[in-house]
């Protein structure tokens, strides 16, 4: 049989014919520089489309365990994000990203009263921004924030679907309708001095 000559010095060699070798069959078991393995692709890229199927099965997972995790705990622990990062293989900025992006979870514990002000059309037209401006000064927060004592979560809702009581807040599963600013001070009032005397009990 008859050698190829080997190619002169300064000669390039066409990626085909080293796409053939022996060379990348081999490099498929050997590691290359930074740990990644070599591997041949098909014209239709199938290695990037796995690597994109694991990165939304991924992803998949993410949501479902972290809804789990703020249904135990009430909120997302800071401290568990790196067992979830390593568990679902998601980077932990991203993790953080998710959580910051979807009102539905949260990263602090909830107060024992989550208020929420209804911002719904018949509640506007009423008062309820005097309302929720009277509740973040009694309060000392503004919305999605708890009081330090951790007394009170403050929201506010698109409706809470009683537009005849309207302005209307609920405070936990309690329905508190026709709001003045006296009667929210005053609701708020009781509550904390319910909560003094139950802690002096």
């Amino acid at each position: 049989m008859t050698r190829r000559p080997f190619p002169l010095r300064g000669a390039v060699i066409h990626p085909s014919r080293v796409m053939g070798s022996k060379l990348l069959h081999h490099s498929r078991s050997q590691p290359a520089k930074g740990g990644i393995i070599a591997t041949r692709t098909n014209s239709k890229g199938s290695a990037p489309g796995a690597h994109l199927r694991a990165l939304a099965e991924a992803k998949g997972r993410l949501i479902p365990l972290l809804q789990e995790t703020q249904a135990e705990h009430g909120y997302i622990p800071r401290e568990l994000i790196p067992g979830i990062a390593r568990e679902t293989g998601v980077a932990e900025a991203e993790i953080f990203g998710v959580i910051t992006f979807y009102s539905q979870f949260r990263l602090k514990p909830m107060g024992k009263y989550v208020v929420r002000v209804c911002a719904g059309t018949a509640c506007h037209v009423s008062g309820g921004h005097t309302i929720l401006e009277v509740i973040e000064d009694e309060l000392g927060v503004k919305v999605g924030d708890t009081t330090e004592d951790g007394l009170f979560t403050l929201f506010t809702v698109a409706c809470i679907g009683c537009c005849s009581l309207a302005p209307v807040i609920m405070i936990n599963e309690e329905t508190h309708g026709k709001l003045t600013a006296a009667s929210v001070r005053k609701l708020f009032k009781n509550i904390r001095r319910n909560e003094q005397v139950a802690q002096q009990a």
